[in-house]
């Protein structure tokens, strides 16, 4: 068993505390920070997601408690993110049990730095604003899209919120601010939610290290929500971009040293 030091716990708090504040402010991407993290600190791969995956649920509800006061949600657009998403989180999360520690954090390694290289040769993206009425092809393929991006929350997760936020700018026609708001309450209380329960009844929950990381999610999941309403996401983008290249080469570091 890992020690719960007292170290430790506050080093699980920065992380928390920094990971999903810039989740917040940019509408994804605590795990991009969050569970390499707890791998690095010494978690196996199935662990560690099933640890962040609770507390990653902090995080909406911080989140939530102050988008939930300036941005509406669409309610046909909430309800298409949940059905369509929330049966791919569950597949998700039942087949990353199967998948050897050192293939699962590979696969992160190499998930997370596309993330990196892709945002990093898109300045613009998250400008657009131009809404689209959700009939036809913008809703089936748009389910499509949110049913595939589940799968990957539920199995890798990294940085799949900030995919969710993408995926509503660019294929529904959001404002980044309307998109980071229905990410951070549907993903992170729906979809987050319901990995950690799925998760929570097959994995193993390092439970000695939830409190620091659920105090460090409601806390910084509050301020970056707060940050992202008044600031907006260029400086955070740019840092997502850093952040998403340095842990995919720690963890792709990590794979090929062990």
């Amino acid at each position: 068993m890992i020690a719960a030091d007292l170290p430790t716990q506050l080093a699980l708090a920065a992380v928390a505390l920094i990971s999903n504040g810039l989740s917040a402010f940019a509408g994804g991407g605590a795990g991009l920070v969050q569970l390499p993290a707890l791998i690095l600190l010494g978690l196996n791969f199935s662990t560690a997601l099933a640890t962040h995956k609770v507390a990653s649920v902090a995080l909406g509800v911080g989140a939530a408690g102050r988008h939930w006061r300036a941005s509406s949600l669409d309610r046909r657009l909430s309800a298409l993110v949940l059905c369509a998403g929330l049966p791919g989180v569950w597949i998700g999360a039942n087949l990353v049990l199967a998948i050897p520690d050192k293939a699962a954090t590979a696969c992160l390694a190499l998930l997370t730095l596309g993330l990196g290289v892709y945002s990093s040769r898109r300045p613009q993206l998250g400008n657009d604003q131009s809404w689209r009425p959700l009939t036809g092809t913008t809703f089936w393929l748009g389910a499509f899209g949110l049913f595939g991006i589940g799968v990957i929350n539920g199995s890798l997760t990294s940085g799949t919120g900030l995919f969710v936020t993408l995926w509503l700018v660019r294929w529904f026609g959001l404002s980044y601010t309307r998109a980071v708001a229905h990410t951070l309450i549907l993903v992170g209380l729906g979809w987050n939610g319901t990995g950690a329960i799925t998760l929570g009844l097959q994995g193993d929950i390092h439970w000695q290290w939830l409190p620091a990381l659920i105090a460090g999610s409601l806390v910084g999941g509050y301020i970056g929500a707060h940050l992202s309403i008044k600031q907006g996401d260029k400086i955070v983008k740019q840092a997502f971009e850093v952040l998403a290249l340095v842990m995919g080469l720690s963890l792709l570091g990590r794979t090929v040293l062990t």
